[in-house]
């Protein structure tokens, strides 16, 4: 279901894309209730990201902070604070003053996996409003020097032959990564052993040393570099279709694993009590940032898709997209302990 959901949205990016085309000669518009003609001022920004520095997500969202700042006229900061699977950055934009000076840079995974998978501080429908979908990453799935395995119907073999020998690292519990493994060793009754991490640096790092056989991961230029140099090998990729990339890696999809082929969408959140002004606001010029070439190609360059689009229709697509991820956590009884 999740992947049905993935190809949707796939198929709705050319869409996205020429609005933001469009955006990017609109003026920003905020009416004089709720908004007012006073933000941002010179009052700085905070943008929270809900992973530590050095990975893909933070690459993105400073990139995404200097284009606002420049656009704004306002300082744009950025935070990291990674852990839990992103409710703890999600939990900080859930509390800060609904005024706009406080937004969250994260995949969807805090508000349509996490809140299946325990209690968290926040309610990710009431405080937690989707400003505007930023982009889909592919999930990538790579061998580490420590991997022998030489495709991933190998890997499989191997780690039924071994059970548990084979170690898999993700950005963390409940990630995107996570319900993918789970949904591969419900797929294919192989035993794997989950190394779960707060994000992606540490990560590279201790994969480029072979602390661990297999690693998923989202694209980005880091990543891009190691496979390039050969110190890691693509073995499989959740997206919509095959990355231009690397076209002689196949999806899970094609490798019979339909469940587990996800791709990461991540965007801008606001406090759930954020006036509607200020949301249109801030969604409008998130969408003349993405349609600006400077981030665009960027995000296109490390193999990621930009999307943008309307506030309610990324609210509407988390709606979505979290009820399918509890259909599957339910049959597939996955649990954090």
């Amino acid at each position: 279901m999740i992947d049905s959901l993935s190809r949707r949205r796939a198929l709705t990016l050319l869409g996205a894309s020429a609005a933001l085309a469009a955006a990017a000669g609109l003026p920003a518009r905020a009416s004089a209730q709720g908004a007012g003609t006073a933000w941002p001022g010179s009052r700085p920004l905070r943008i929270v990201v809900a992973y530590p520095a050095g990975g893909v997500s933070d690459v993105v969202a400073r990139a995404l902070a200097d284009r606002l700042a420049t656009q704004l006229g306002s300082p744009v900061i950025v935070e990291n604070k990674a852990g839990a699977g992103g409710a703890i950055a999600m939990d900080m934009v859930a509390k800060a003053p609904a005024d706009g000076y406080t937004l969250g840079f994260s995949s969807v995974s805090p508000l349509v996996l996490s809140p299946h998978l325990g209690r968290l501080p926040y309610d990710a429908v009431r405080d937690i409003a989707p400003v505007a979908s930023v982009m889909v990453s592919p999930v990538l799935l790579l061998a580490t020097p420590a991997c022998t395995a030489r495709d991933f119907p190998a890997l499989v073999a191997q780690a039924k032959a071994r059970p548990g020998d084979i170690r898999w690292a993700t950005s963390g519990l409940a990630s995107l990564g996570h319900i993918m493994l789970e949904q591969i060793m419900l797929g294919t009754q192989a035993k794997i052993t989950h190394v779960p991490y707060k994000g992606g640096g540490q990560q590279l790092t201790d994969a480029l040393s072979g602390q661990f056989e297999v690693l998923s991961t989202n694209a980005g230029p880091a990543v891009a570099q190691q496979i390039q140099a050969g110190k890691l090998r693509p073995l499989a990729v959740g997206a919509p279709q095959r990355v231009d990339g690397m076209p002689a890696t196949p999806t899970l999809a094609e490798l019979g694993l339909p469940a587990a082929n996800l791709s990461s969408q991540f965007g801008l959140f606001a406090p759930g009590r954020l006036p509607a002004a200020l949301l249109e606001r801030l969604n409008a010029e998130v969408n003349k940032a993405l349609a600006a070439p400077d981030l665009r190609n960027r995000l296109l360059n490390t193999g990621n898709v930009p999307t943008g689009g309307g506030a309610a229709d990324f609210a509407r697509e988390i709606a979505q997209e979290s009820q399918a991820n509890a259909n599957i956590i339910r049959a597939a009884n996955i649990r954090l302990d």
